[in-house]
């Protein structure tokens, strides 16, 4: 399990830091609990974390605070999309608010159904099923398609929800470098193990990088090993019309493949789903309980799915338009250009980088922060997110801010 470049990313994951991705309460002199207290913990950990430029805040934000959002994840710029909204108010009046039960009970609804065809069929894979979230999906098929006598081997740099759910699948877990094929043969190769998957992001959450997935795909089929690939960053954006990595290297639809995506990101909505063969998800039904135990995704969010995947087919350039306005960003920023929507700009110390996100916001943009653990130690970062959307008059504003925000300070 050693990662001699990603080790950081290792540790970071037993650490009782939260993820960023989850935030917390912003740090106050609130009256401590007396040592004997089971709470007591609490103020020397937070004072830590204080010390060392990694507490978390929640930052509401308005529906018009004016600032160009490149911190979220709506790669197509449909989350306000009339014609998206539109799908969400048809469900909404028609299905009404909720989804009142789990899947298997009454939390199935016809365009529930009508969105697993649609999203397979869009990505070649024979059949689909939608959760409530992409973190279900990943915590429900992984536990689902392992246990006890399976191997799971796990890219050292995957998000958090495909961490947490190899913690969960009472497998062996392996963690592997980040995108190292080699690595992966290794601990096929020594498997004792039944059965084995391999699992890894199309496209990195942090720094935008693709998958190696075709390599991966043959030290797969050649240990016989199941490839698990999350999609929630590829699609809408990579491949031919934003159909994923897998179509772009000729790998959907392979009946050794399996797939996640999320619907919160370049879709605009919320909700995740699995692809993959009709036998993989008939087992999911049966036996992944984030998807038995959970309330069925809201129909307004299935509603405005359907109509985003209906724009991707309809605007096939839209993918194209993300890349582009991807590069713009990362010249502006003075980084190479990402494959992906995905600009990633190192500035190593978490409150140099934290600094830059404020004053960014304070300038009119908004830009994601990322801080140990969500990413090593030394390599804290902006992490900004191109969208389709982007105009020219954006892109300047961008180039000026981050031109004052990262400009080397005056010597002496």
């Amino acid at each position: 399990m050693s990662c001699p470049v990603f080790a950081p990313r290792t540790v970071r994951r037993e650490s009782p830091i939260p993820d960023s991705r989850a935030g917390s309460l912003p740090w106050s002199p609130v009256h401590p609990f007396p040592p004997s207290h089971p709470l007591a913990w609490l103020a020397p950990h937070a004072a830590r974390r204080r010390e060392a430029g990694l507490r978390r805040e929640l930052r509401p934000r308005s529906a018009s605070d004016g600032l160009l959002d490149l911190a979220g994840n709506d790669y197509l710029g449909l989350t306000t999309d009339p014609r998206v909204i539109g799908g969400a108010l048809e469900a909404l009046h028609t299905w009404g608010a909720g989804s009142t039960g789990s899947r298997l009970v009454t939390g199935t609804t016809t365009l529930h159904t009508e969105l697993e065809r649609q999203l397979a069929a869009f990505c070649g894979a024979e059949s689909g099923l939608v959760f409530s979230s992409g973190y279900a999906a990943n915590l429900g098929l992984l536990t689902a398609l392992s246990g006890p006598d399976a191997l799971i081997v796990s890219d050292a740099a995957n998000h958090a929800s495909l961490v947490d759910a190899c913690r969960l699948s009472r497998a062996r877990v392996e963690v592997v470098p980040h995108d190292d094929p080699a690595a992966v043969d290794a601990v096929l190769a020594g498997r004792r193990e039944p059965r084995a998957l391999v699992v890894t992001e199309s496209v990195n959450s942090v720094d935008g990088g693709l998958a190696p997935a075709r390599h991966l795909h043959a030290v797969c089929r050649n240990r016989g090993a199941l490839l698990v690939v999350d999609e929630a960053h590829g699609l809408g954006v990579v491949g031919p019309g934003g159909r994923g990595l897998l179509t772009e290297v000729g790998l959907a639809g392979a009946d050794d493949v399996v797939v996640t995506v999320t619907l919160s990101k370049a879709l605009g909505s919320q909700g995740g789903a699995v692809l993959g063969p009709a036998a993989v998800t008939a087992h999911l039904v049966d036996t992944a309980r984030s998807f038995i135990f959970d309330t069925g995704l809201a129909p307004a969010s299935v509603g405005a799915a359907l109509a985003a995947l209906q724009v991707l087919r309809d605007e096939p350039d839209r993918p194209t338009a993300v890349l582009r306005a991807a590069a713009e960003l990362a010249d502006a920023a003075g980084v190479t250009a990402p494959p992906s929507a995905v600009v990633s700009v190192v500035l190593g110390d978490p409150v140099r980088a934290l600094d830059a996100a404020r004053a960014c916001a304070a300038l009119g943009v908004r830009v994601g922060c990322f801080r140990p653990p969500s990413v090593p130690e030394g390599t804290s970062r902006l992490r900004l997110t191109a969208r389709a959307t982007l105009t020219e008059a954006d892109t300047a504003l961008v180039r000026a801010v981050l031109a004052e925000v990262l400009a080397p300070a005056p010597a002496g």
